[in-house]
Protein backbone atom coordinates (compact mmCIF):
# COMPACT_ATOMS: atom_id res chain seq x y z
CA UNK A 1 0.00 0.00 0.00
CA UNK A 2 1.27 3.33 -0.55
CA UNK A 3 0.23 6.05 1.55
CA UNK A 4 1.22 8.86 -0.45
CA UNK A 5 1.99 9.09 -4.31
CA UNK A 6 5.70 8.44 -5.25
CA UNK A 7 5.56 12.18 -6.55
CA UNK A 8 4.59 13.49 -3.37
CA UNK A 9 7.09 11.28 -1.34
CA UNK A 10 10.05 12.62 -4.04
CA UNK A 11 8.59 15.92 -3.03
CA UNK A 12 9.41 15.70 0.70
CA UNK A 13 12.58 14.49 0.26
CA UNK A 14 13.31 17.26 -2.35
CA UNK A 15 12.13 20.12 0.37
CA UNK A 16 13.98 18.20 3.24
CA UNK A 17 17.26 18.46 4.70
CA UNK A 18 19.90 16.97 1.93
CA UNK A 19 20.89 13.20 2.15
CA UNK A 20 24.48 12.92 3.12
CA UNK A 21 27.02 11.96 0.48
CA UNK A 22 28.13 8.82 2.94
CA UNK A 23 24.45 7.53 3.26
CA UNK A 24 24.07 8.23 -0.77
CA UNK A 25 27.09 5.45 -0.99
CA UNK A 26 25.73 3.33 1.48
CA UNK A 27 22.37 3.15 -0.81
CA UNK A 28 24.49 2.49 -3.85
CA UNK A 29 26.49 -0.22 -1.80
CA UNK A 30 23.58 -2.05 -0.63
CA UNK A 31 21.31 -2.58 -3.65
CA UNK A 32 24.27 -3.64 -4.98
CA UNK A 33 25.50 -5.91 -2.86
CA UNK A 34 22.87 -7.05 -0.22
CA UNK A 35 19.30 -8.55 -0.83
CA UNK A 36 16.47 -6.63 -0.07
CA UNK A 37 17.26 -3.52 -0.65
CA UNK A 38 14.24 -1.93 0.32
CA UNK A 39 14.81 -2.41 3.32
CA UNK A 40 16.66 0.54 3.75
CA UNK A 41 15.54 3.45 6.05
CA UNK A 42 16.05 5.92 2.72
CA UNK A 43 16.24 9.74 2.74
CA UNK A 44 13.40 11.01 3.64
CA UNK A 45 13.14 9.02 7.14
CA UNK A 46 16.56 9.18 7.35
CA UNK A 47 16.13 12.60 8.02
CA UNK A 48 13.44 12.50 10.37
CA UNK A 49 15.56 10.27 12.37
CA UNK A 50 19.09 12.36 12.32
CA UNK A 51 16.52 15.34 13.14
CA UNK A 52 14.73 13.79 15.81
CA UNK A 53 18.32 12.20 17.30
CA UNK A 54 19.72 16.04 17.48
CA UNK A 55 16.40 17.24 19.42
CA UNK A 56 17.34 14.61 21.81
CA UNK A 57 20.90 14.60 21.82
CA UNK A 58 21.30 11.47 23.48
CA UNK A 59 24.28 10.25 25.39
CA UNK A 60 23.21 6.36 24.71
CA UNK A 61 21.24 5.12 21.69
CA UNK A 62 20.37 1.40 21.32
CA UNK A 63 19.08 0.67 18.19
CA UNK A 64 17.33 -3.31 17.69
CA UNK A 65 18.08 -4.30 13.91
CA UNK A 66 20.82 -2.82 11.60
CA UNK A 67 20.91 -4.05 8.10
CA UNK A 68 23.44 -2.12 6.47
CA UNK A 69 23.76 0.82 8.82
CA UNK A 70 21.47 3.48 7.38
CA UNK A 71 19.73 4.35 10.19
CA UNK A 72 22.26 3.99 12.84
CA UNK A 73 24.19 6.73 10.94
CA UNK A 74 21.35 9.04 10.86
CA UNK A 75 20.91 8.27 14.29
CA UNK A 76 24.67 8.65 15.07
CA UNK A 77 24.02 12.38 14.25
CA UNK A 78 22.83 13.78 17.56
CA UNK A 79 25.08 12.11 19.35
CA UNK A 80 27.00 13.66 21.88
CA UNK A 81 30.53 13.66 21.59
CA UNK A 82 30.76 11.37 24.68
CA UNK A 83 28.17 8.94 23.41
CA UNK A 84 27.95 5.72 22.54
CA UNK A 85 25.46 3.95 19.72
CA UNK A 86 24.91 0.05 19.90
CA UNK A 87 23.06 -1.71 17.37
CA UNK A 88 22.13 -5.05 17.59
CA UNK A 89 21.86 -7.55 14.11
CA UNK A 90 21.26 -11.07 13.88
CA UNK A 91 22.90 -10.99 10.56
CA UNK A 92 26.95 -11.73 10.98
CA UNK A 93 27.23 -11.61 7.25
CA UNK A 94 26.44 -7.52 7.15
CA UNK A 95 28.84 -6.64 9.51
CA UNK A 96 31.85 -5.41 7.31
CA UNK A 97 29.41 -3.47 5.30
CA UNK A 98 28.01 -1.77 8.34
CA UNK A 99 31.85 -1.24 9.60
CA UNK A 100 33.38 -0.14 6.18
CA UNK A 101 30.31 2.92 6.61
CA UNK A 102 30.70 3.31 9.85
CA UNK A 103 34.17 3.85 10.21
CA UNK A 104 34.38 6.43 7.12
CA UNK A 105 31.65 8.16 9.07
CA UNK A 106 32.59 10.85 11.40
CA UNK A 107 31.17 8.66 14.50
CA UNK A 108 32.86 5.54 13.67
CA UNK A 109 34.58 5.02 17.26
CA UNK A 110 31.41 5.75 18.61
CA UNK A 111 29.41 2.99 17.14
CA UNK A 112 29.25 -0.24 19.16
CA UNK A 113 28.37 -3.16 17.11
CA UNK A 114 26.88 -6.54 18.43
CA UNK A 115 25.90 -9.08 16.69
CA UNK A 116 23.17 -11.96 17.94
CA UNK A 117 19.67 -12.04 18.95
CA UNK A 118 18.80 -9.00 20.76
CA UNK A 119 16.45 -10.46 23.34
CA UNK A 120 19.80 -12.08 24.73
CA UNK A 121 22.05 -8.59 24.06
CA UNK A 122 19.84 -5.82 25.74
CA UNK A 123 20.00 -7.73 29.33
CA UNK A 124 23.63 -7.64 29.03
CA UNK A 125 23.68 -4.06 28.35
CA UNK A 126 24.50 -2.28 31.65
CA UNK A 127 23.22 1.08 30.11
CA UNK A 128 20.40 3.17 30.17
CA UNK A 129 19.47 4.34 26.75
CA UNK A 130 17.78 8.10 26.03
CA UNK A 131 16.80 6.50 22.65
CA UNK A 132 15.74 3.44 21.05
CA UNK A 133 15.09 2.68 17.89
CA UNK A 134 13.22 -0.71 16.60
CA UNK A 135 13.41 -1.97 13.50
CA UNK A 136 14.22 -5.87 13.42
CA UNK A 137 11.67 -9.09 13.80
CA UNK A 138 8.34 -7.49 13.59
CA UNK A 139 6.78 -10.90 15.38
CA UNK A 140 9.24 -10.01 18.81
CA UNK A 141 8.70 -6.66 18.92
CA UNK A 142 6.37 -6.54 22.38
CA UNK A 143 9.39 -8.79 23.26
CA UNK A 144 12.04 -6.29 22.44
CA UNK A 145 10.29 -3.58 24.16
CA UNK A 146 9.81 -5.69 27.72
CA UNK A 147 13.57 -6.11 27.20
CA UNK A 148 14.22 -2.53 26.65
CA UNK A 149 12.38 -0.67 29.25
CA UNK A 150 14.64 -1.57 32.01
CA UNK A 151 17.03 0.02 30.37
CA UNK A 152 15.35 3.46 29.81
CA UNK A 153 14.47 6.21 31.87
CA UNK A 154 11.54 8.91 32.32
CA UNK A 155 12.26 11.08 29.12
CA UNK A 156 13.69 8.15 26.51
CA UNK A 157 12.51 8.37 23.65
CA UNK A 158 11.47 5.23 21.75
CA UNK A 159 10.85 4.44 18.06
CA UNK A 160 9.45 1.48 16.54
CA UNK A 161 9.47 1.07 12.87
CA UNK A 162 7.32 -0.30 10.13
CA UNK A 163 4.39 -0.26 12.59
CA UNK A 164 1.71 -0.18 9.87
CA UNK A 165 3.00 -2.94 7.88
CA UNK A 166 2.29 -1.77 4.28
CA UNK A 167 -1.07 -0.98 5.28
CA UNK A 168 -2.37 -4.52 6.56
CA UNK A 169 -2.78 -3.09 9.70
CA UNK A 170 -5.95 -1.53 8.53
CA UNK A 171 -7.10 -4.75 6.32
CA UNK A 172 -8.98 -8.14 7.30
CA UNK A 173 -6.68 -10.17 9.12
CA UNK A 174 -5.79 -13.47 7.48
CA UNK A 175 -5.71 -15.99 10.58
CA UNK A 176 -2.31 -17.06 9.39
CA UNK A 177 -0.75 -13.65 8.81
CA UNK A 178 1.12 -14.16 12.52
CA UNK A 179 3.18 -10.71 11.98
CA UNK A 180 0.55 -8.82 11.21
CA UNK A 181 -1.47 -9.93 14.47
CA UNK A 182 1.69 -9.09 16.82
CA UNK A 183 1.92 -5.40 15.17
CA UNK A 184 -1.83 -4.79 15.83
CA UNK A 185 -1.56 -5.99 19.24
CA UNK A 186 1.62 -4.00 19.57
CA UNK A 187 0.42 -0.98 18.03
CA UNK A 188 -2.35 -1.29 20.93
CA UNK A 189 0.17 -2.26 23.57
CA UNK A 190 2.02 0.91 22.94
CA UNK A 191 -1.34 3.37 22.44
CA UNK A 192 -2.36 2.11 26.30
CA UNK A 193 0.43 1.28 27.90
CA UNK A 194 0.80 2.93 31.58
CA UNK A 195 4.32 3.94 31.41
CA UNK A 196 4.09 5.67 27.55
CA UNK A 197 3.29 8.42 26.09
CA UNK A 198 2.75 7.39 22.25
CA UNK A 199 2.10 8.94 18.75
CA UNK A 200 2.25 6.94 15.69
CA UNK A 201 3.38 9.04 12.60
CA UNK A 202 2.28 7.99 9.40
CA UNK A 203 5.94 7.97 8.35
CA UNK A 204 6.77 6.33 5.08
CA UNK A 205 5.64 2.64 6.68
CA UNK A 206 4.56 3.75 9.74
CA UNK A 207 7.03 5.37 12.62
CA UNK A 208 5.83 5.29 16.29
CA UNK A 209 7.18 7.42 18.64
CA UNK A 210 6.91 6.68 22.36
CA UNK A 211 8.00 8.72 25.50
CA UNK A 212 9.06 7.09 28.79
CA UNK A 213 6.88 8.79 31.64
Amino acid sequence: MHFISPLLESYLADNSQEEPKILQDLTRETHLKVIQPRMLTGHFQGRVLSLLSKIINPTYILEIGTYTGYSALCLAEGLRKEGELHTIDINAELKQIQRTFFDRSDYGNQIIQHVGNALDIIPKLDITFDLVFIDAEKKQYDKYLEKVLPRTKSGTIILSDNVLWSGKVIEPLDPKDTATKVLLDYNKKLSEHPLLETVLLPIRDGLTLSRVK
